[in-house]
């Protein structure tokens, strides 16, 4: 007789959740006899429905029959009992062929969904101004102004206290690019200027690269817009490229341009001097082999009227020397603008420019270059701090080429320099004529050796004869005293010339009310005021203000 084959007794006691030990168990949706599966099951796939088919004939229904429910087992147990009971997930899939509902088939891992590139910005605006912040220009349109829905809101608290705040306009400006074209659109009442172009509200112009924003008045610089889609830095060594942003032209002298830059980390404007050593080529393997060397020396040159030396990097065609950033610009301008300084403001520029020479040269350093386009102003106005500039050079370039180039504009060089340069040599009394040459520019408001054909002579031989004039409509109102210091420092003998020393305690000099402004002005006591300018790092404030009338109608700015 044929043995039956005998399965275990099957329980058809109903189901709790609290003889389970899974966390949670859902319906079959698809099964009309209430089949339970757990949340890896929920739709089966149909290689688990091929595998719940009947393996044996004896049990022709098994897919109806929940055969293991009663005894689930989870991954959790450890493996002797999975393999001891008679309803595991071991046995039912070895013995019977069959998967139970409870059991689980492993799913191959789809692996983390790719997550979408950060979006690149095509721009980029840099503050000039303190309270304003860099923006990234990443959509292809944005609007800047007072308002607080504005992509660029001018509502911060450090803005509000301005006295500039409400010529903005709710919706000063905007920015926006078509085709790969940077576009700036005027909304505001007060203006909008583009390189000190106004553009009238209800029109726009092309924004270039390097282009200067300014708001509500043209000298109102606020944003410097670089285009990152430029490739303007490619040539410039790769250390100097990802620690700062290069910009727009500022200046250009003998020894070469000076552009404004950024420091990247901080957003700080500093001014670049570059340098190019084919313009010195009998300097350049002296010099080379000195440069850091000597910029490390004037790193460490410390005095509130000379101009700091930040960093410097060099490559075998350039030097690149980053100096601190003056807002107020040249002295030469200044006299220009103005025609001649007043005396008691050419006095109090004067007695810095003394302190700084005099540090110099107490520092081994002789300037060489002293002239009223390297002496720089902290602002617009009259009240400031002056700082000297490009005393670094004579001790980067070698000397003889220097001065070659330097003889191409002698007006403010020594008579020694053209005498005895070569011969002898020279000393620091150099320095001391060119400040006088440049106290005469101030006060007079022109030089006193130029060339002149009623005279006859060249600026070199006016030069070493000392020859020049007092004009009386310039110099009737100008005090004997400061003549005297500008005779003095005028003598064409270096030995009986006036020392830097000596110049101080000149009598004009001797002003204590004017040396107390100046001493206040130099070493001011809030330090964020000590290179004479309030600090731009304070241009990276973030925008956090906000304002309750933001839902209000656009109210129109101050006119100016």
């Amino acid at each position: 007789m044929r043995n039956k084959q005998h399965f275990p007794r099957v329980s058809r006691d109903p189901i709790s959740p609290e003889n389970l030990h899974v966390p949670r168990l859902i319906r079959n949706p698809d099964s009309d006899r209430g089949e339970i599966l757990t949340m890896s099951q929920e739709k089966p796939d149909a290689f688990s429905q091929t595998q719940s088919q009947p393996q044996t004939q004896s049990q022709p229904q098994t897919q109806s029959q929940p055969q293991t429910q009663s005894q689930p087992q989870t991954q959790s147990q450890s493996g002797s009992s999975s393999s001891s009971a008679p309803g595991s997930a071991s046995q039912s899939s070895s013995g019977s062929g069959t998967v139970s509902s409870v059991d689980t088939i492993p799913v191959r891992d789809l692996g983390s969904i790719p997550e979408e590139p950060e979006p690149q910005p095509w721009g980029l605006l840099l503050p000039m101004q303190r309270g304003f912040r860099a923006h990234n220009c990443v959509e292809d349109d944005a609007w800047f102004g007072r308002h607080t829905k504005c992509n660029y809101s001018f509502d911060v608290p450090i803005l509000r206290e301005s006295s500039r705040f409400a010529a903005y306009s709710n919706k000063h400006f905007r920015i926006f690019r078509e085709k790969n074209i940077v576009y700036v659109f005027d909304n505001s009442n007060n203006g909008t200027f583009v390189d000190g172009q106004v553009i009238g509200k209800g029109k726009m112009l092309p924004l270039a690269n390097n282009a200067v924003l300014s708001l509500a008045e043209e000298r109102h610089k606020v944003f410097v817009f670089i285009d990152l889609m430029a490739d303007e830095q490619s040539n410039l060594p790769k250390e100097l490229s990802e620690k700062y942003m290069i910009t727009k032209k500022i200046g250009v002298g003998v020894c070469g341009e000076v552009k404004l830059a950024f420091e990247r980390a901080t957003c700080k404007k500093v001014a670049l001097k570059t340098i190019n050593k084919k313009d010195f080529p009998a300097s350049v393997g002296t010099a080379t082999r000195s440069a850091e060397r000597e910029i490390q020396i004037l790193q460490k040159i410390d005095h509130p009227c000379l101009i700091k030396t930040k960093d410097f990097f060099q490559t075998d065609d350039s030097y690149y020397i980053f100096l601190e950033l003056m807002e107020g610009g040249e002295l030469f301008d200044r006299v220009k603008s103005k025609q001649q300084i007043k005396e008691p403001i050419a006095k109090l520029y004067f007695y810095q420019m003394l302190k700084a020479v005099e540090y110099l040269h107490n520092n081994g350093i002789i300037h060489r270059d002293l002239k009223p386009e390297n002496v720089l102003l902290s602002s617009h106005d009259d009240v400031c701090v002056i700082k000297i500039t490009d005393f670094n050079q004579s001790k980067i370039l070698e000397e003889s080429a220097l001065m070659r180039t330097l003889c191409g504009t002698p007006t403010y060089l020594a008579p020694e320099v053209f005498t005895d340069a070569v011969t002898v040599g020279y000393s620091r009394a150099v320095d001391a004529w060119s400040l006088g040459v440049v106290l005469f520019v101030c006060l007079a408001g022109y030089p006193p050796f130029y060339p002149d054909a009623r005279i006859g002579l060249s600026v070199s031989d006016q030069i070493t004869q000392g020859i020049y004039t007092f004009i009386p409509s310039k110099w009737d109102g100008i005090s004997d005293d400061a003549k005297d210091v500008v005779k003095k420092l005028l003598r064409v003998d270096p030995n009986v010339r006036l020392t830097i020393e000596e110049a101080l305690q000149h009598p004009w000099l001797m002003d204590e009310a004017m040396k107390e402004t100046a001493e206040g002005i130099m070493y001011p006591k809030d330090s964020r005021d000590a290179d004479g300018t309030a600090d731009s790092g304070d241009a990276t404030v973030a925008s956090t203000g906000k304002r309750s009338r933001e839902d209000e109608e656009e109210q129109q700015p101050t006119k100016r």
